[in-house]
C-alpha cells in the first residue's frame, strides 16, 4: 500500500540524526560529501514552445533555440566538471519537450519504469526513452499501464519513493511503481497548477533531507512532509516561482536556478554548495535543472 505509514519505521533514526545535525552551528556540522552520479540528458535541438500544456507555456512568445542549447550545454558541462557522467539520448524531431529527460523514465537499481504521458503532444517520448534503455542492455524495463511522468513525479529519498499526483501522474501508478521497484511509495498531492510535477516543488538534497514549497501541496501532504522531514528547507513563493526547487543535489553541490537567491542562501547555511544555473529559456516550457536531468541508478 502506497501510504506514508510504509516509511515511518524506517525513517525514525534518520529523522533524529537529521534533527541533531541541523541544530549544530555550521562550523560543527559534518562536511557535505558529493557522490558521483550518472545522468541522461537530451539536447534541445528541436526545442520550441508550439503548444501549451502547463501555465508556463505561451506559444505566442516562442523560444530561442540557440539560447536554449547554450544554457543546456552549460548545465551538462557543469555536471562533468563536478565529476558526474553524462550520457545523451538523441533528440527526436517533432518532440520539442524531449529535452526534459527527467520525465522520460524512472531508474532505480538498474530497473527502468518507463513513462506514459498524460498529454498526446508528449506521448511519443515514453517509447523513445524506453527504447534507449532496452538498446543499452537494461534488462528490467517496464512499459507502464498507468500515466506516470517519470522523475517529474517520482523522487527517490533514501530507500523510499516520494510520488507526486494531482495534475499528471495517476495515483494508480504509485502502486505500479511500488510493486515494480519493491520500495515503499509515499503519495504527495499537488494542488497549485503552476507546480504540476513534484520536481517543480520538491528537491531531494540527501538520503534524509529535502527542500520544498509548502504552497504547492494540499494540507494532508504538508502534514506528511512535516512528519517525515521536520527539518526540511522551506522555499518561499519568490524562489518557487523561478523554479528554485527544480534543482539537483549530489549531496554537496546543489545546482539550481540562479534567480533563487534566498533558497541558495538557505542551502549554504546548511553546509551545501549552491551553484546557480541560468536555464531561463527552458523555463518558457516549464522546465529547469532537474527537468533536464534523469538519474541512472544502476546499483543499490
Amino acid at each position: 500500500m502506497n501510504t506514508s505509514t510504509n516509511t515511518s519505521t524506517n525513517t525514525g533514526t534518520h529523522r533524529d540524526n537529521r534533527t541533531l545535525a541541523s541544530r549544530l552551528p555550521a562550523s560543527r556540522r559534518p562536511p557535505r560529501v558529493a557522490t558521483a552520479r550518472r545522468f541522461l540528458m537530451c539536447p534541445p535541438t528541436h526545442f520550441d514552445v508550439t503548444y501549451s500544456i502547463n501555465p508556463w507555456m505561451r506559444p505566442e512568445a516562442g523560444a530561442d533555440r540557440s539560447r536554449a542549447l547554450a544554457q543546456w550545454a552549460r548545465l551538462r558541462d557543469l555536471y562533468r566538471e563536478l565529476g558526474h557522467t553524462v550520457e545523451e539520448i538523441p533528440p527526436a524531431p517533432r518532440l520539442p519537450d524531449m529535452v526534459f529527460a527527467a520525465n522520460g523514465a524512472t531508474v532505480i537499481d538498474g530497473r527502468v519504469l518507463g513513462a506514459r504521458f498524460r498529454h498526446p503532444e508528449r506521448a511519443a517520448e515514453g517509447p523513445a526513452y524506453l527504447a534507449w534503455f532496452t538498446e543499452r542492455g537494461y534488462g528490467a524495463t517496464h512499459a507502464p499501464r498507468f500515466v506516470n511522468e517519470g522523475e517529474g513525479d517520482y523522487l527517490l529519498a533514501g530507500r523510499m519513493i516520494l510520488a507526486g499526483t494531482g495534475f499528471r501522474t495517476e495515483p494508480r501508478s504509485h502502486e505500479e511503481a511500488e510493486e515494480f521497484f519493491g520500495l515503499p511509495v509515499v503519495s504527495l498531492t499537488l494542488v497549485n497548477p503552476a507546480y504540476y510535477h513534484l520536481d517543480t516543488a520538491l528537491c531531494v538534497l540527501s538520503e534524509t533531507e529535502i527542500m520544498y514549497y509548502p504552497g504547492a501541496f494540499d494540507a494532508g501532504t504538508r502534514a506528511v512532509l512535516e512528519s517525515l522531514f521536520p527539518d526540511a528547507v522551506l522555499a518561499g513563493p519568490e524562489d518557487a516561482v523561478v523554479f528554485g526547487l527544480n534543482a539537483l543535489s549530489d549531496g554537496r553541490h546543489v545546482l539550481l536556478p540562479s534567480a533563487a537567491g534566498r533558497l541558495a542562501a538557505s542551502l549554504a547555511a546548511r553546509g551545501f554548495e549552491p551553484i546557480g544555473v541560468d536555464l531561463s529559456e527552458l523555463l518558457k516550457a516549464g522546465g529547469s535543472v532537474k527537468c533536464c536531468t534523469l538519474e541512472l541508478r544502476r546499483d543499490h
